[in-house]
């Protein structure tokens, strides 16, 4: 027991540790650039059925402030849903450049990279913005996102999001994970090592990026499609960031059910593009690790008391500062408590659920239909 405790000891140390880490990466954040830039953008979006929000999503980029842009949306089938939403979009912004492609069924597992690669194809401009269809922006986000790459040495950036909630406590709590435990891991990592790798829906590159790194091809085998693209362009020495303007991600009111599939798909995927790190994430959880020292030792329980502190000021300044969103204390405790088992869970099992579909992962990131 006193070994057990020593460890436990030890692993929750490094985890106040890192929750420093976290406040001193977001208050070092500037959320706010100046809006100032007249490059065109062409804006891929990747769609696939009548999600919950999906006009309002896409009325959002229709109603850019932005001179000169256009809209590329691409569905695989004739008679997907969401179709009807994008025409519907086109009738009411006639002045607004926006064309819809039908891909067919894509030739290897990630769909979303063969849509994006037929969307490369048609956009005319190099200055790419790839969003998915639960993205919503604010009508200054291209005049933003624009400006951020005024700097020609810029080729790739993620942009941050908040994650908004559906009604479910199940989404609730994914929503809180995402907007202080998720991003937290990223502003870290930028502090520490720099941007190294892409996550997210949102995505924006110059042209020049896809060549330099092999194109779709290098990405079509991927999962995680996004975090790959960031690294690949890093090690080809194009300058990654992580970019000031933030955009909302509307995660619906999912069961259950649709939680666990989403977040097992997560991690599994994210043990197989980062190892070391996704061990690493050990750190990650001060309030788990406080209530297995505190089982272990009771007389520890003083601890568990400043942990909250420490975590409660970690998720301020990442939901606060960086995001601006609230933050539900009343659920982070239990939101911590679930995330861990999850990352347990990470560990074990080759196998993820992806819109209606199975598919194998393997060790190095790859996966296929099963």
């Amino acid at each position: 027991m006193a070994a057990l405790g020593l460890t436990f000891g030890f692993l929750l140390a490094g985890s106040l540790v890192y929750c420093f880490l976290i406040i001193f990466a977001a208050m070092r954040f500037r959320r706010v650039v100046p809006r100032s830039s007249a490059e065109p953008v062409s804006v891929l979006k990747p769609l696939s059925g009548a999600d919950h929000g999906l006009e309002t999503n896409l009325r959002s980029f229709f109603e850019q402030d932005y001179a000169d842009f256009e809209l590329i949306f691409a569905v695989r089938t004739e008679d997907d849903a969401a179709i009807s939403v994008v025409r519907k979009l086109q009738s009411e912004h006639p002045g607004v450049a926006a064309r819809l492609i039908v891909t067919g069924e894509p030739p290897y597992a990630n769909a979303k990279v063969f849509s994006i690669d037929r969307m490369l194809a048609e956009a005319r401009y190099s200055l790419l913005v790839m969003s998915d269809s639960d993205i919503r922006v604010d009508h200054g986000f291209l005049a933003s996102i624009a400006a951020e790459f005024r700097d020609p040495a810029i080729a790739l950036a993620t942009c941050p999001y908040r994650a908004i909630t559906g009604s479910s406590i199940w989404s609730e709590l994914e929503a809180l994970g995402m907007n202080t435990e998720f991003w937290g891991g990223v502003l870290v990592a930028r502090m520490i090592e720099g941007m190294k790798f892409a996550v997210g829906p949102t995505i924006v590159a110059r042209r020049e990026v896809f060549p330099a790194i092999g194109g779709c091809e290098r990405l079509k085998d991927y999962l995680a499609e996004d975090f790959v693209i960031g690294k690949l362009a890093a090690e080809a020495g194009c300058q990654v960031i992580l970019a000031r303007t933030v955009v909302e991600h509307h995660i619906g009111s999912e069961t259950w059910k649709d939680t666990a599939a989403h977040r097992l798909r997560w991690v599994r995927s994210t043990r197989r593009s980062r190892p070391a790190g996704y061990a690493g994430q050990i750190f990650t959880y001060p309030l788990p690790l406080a209530l297995l020292f505190c089982a272990v030792v009771p007389s520890s329980w003083p601890v568990l008391l400043i942990t909250l502190v420490c975590r409660g000021f970690a998720a301020w300044a990442v939901a606060r500062r960086v995001l601006a969103t609230p933050v539900s204390w009343a659920l982070l405790p239990l939101q911590d408590l679930v995330s861990f088992c999850f990352w347990i869970a990470g560990f074990f099992g080759n196998t993820i659920q992806w819109r209606g579909r199975r598919y194998w992962l393997r060790e190095d990131g790859t996966f296929e239909v099963i």
